[in-house]
């Protein structure tokens, strides 16, 4: 089968799944499907990224960059109540179930755009991004998702990444270092990075 959680528009035959989970001390209902990446859980990478996310020191818009059916930035939105956060994504079931999952956990401070990397969100200023990148989409899409976060953030912006070390955290994080001049290793868990360069 070659369609994937990047496929943006999943043909596969939708079965939604409705669970509960609780995320930095908040009790979240999420609904996912078929065709969106971690049908059944939030996955661990993804819970790490939340646990340890920290918002910028710089006001301003978050973004949650490849955010499937939204469980960082709804997260991130419930925790940070003050600020605007903007979640994208390709896939259009994702931004679909994300928005959905907004209105069941009544958090308001969310914005959700479709959009393929960057294409959508040019006119936005980023103060934090984060992503938990489509590793299947292959390297150079991941690589490219850090290349374009830097014009995309504002001064002393952050861009928070987690990655798994088997699946290219050690290369992402060279590239960080490249794009930015920094990067630091906030958090290491089972075999996942949680990476953080600064817009200097």
């Amino acid at each position: 089968m070659s369609e994937h959680y990047f496929s943006q528009q999943p043909q596969s035959k939708s079965s939604p799944k409705t669970w509960n989970y609780q995320l930095r001390e908040k009790e979240f209902t999420f609904t996912s499907d078929y065709g969106v990446f971690s049908k059944n859980e939030v996955d661990f990478g993804s819970r790490l990224l939340i646990s340890q996310f920290k918002r910028s020191e710089v006001p301003g818009t978050i973004l949650d960059l490849g955010c499937g059916y939204g469980p960082i930035g709804l997260a991130i939105a419930a925790t940070y109540s003050h600020c605007e956060v903007v979640a994208a994504d390709v896939n259009e079931r994702a931004i679909e179930l994300a928005e959905q999952n907004a209105i069941q956990n009544n958090v308001k401070n969310i914005t959700f755009v479709k959009s393929d990397r960057f294409s959508n969100l040019t006119k936005y200023s980023f103060a934090s991004i984060v992503t938990n990148p489509p590793i299947r989409a292959g390297k150079k899409v991941v690589h490219a998702m850090i290349e374009e976060s830097k014009p995309a953030l504002c001064q002393n912006g952050e861009l928070w990444v987690v990655i798994q070390k088997k699946q290219g955290a050690p290369s992402a994080k060279e590239k960080m270092m490249k794009v930015f001049g920094n990067a630091e290793v906030v958090s290491k868990d089972k075999g996942y990075y949680l990476l953080k360069a600064i817009n200097v």
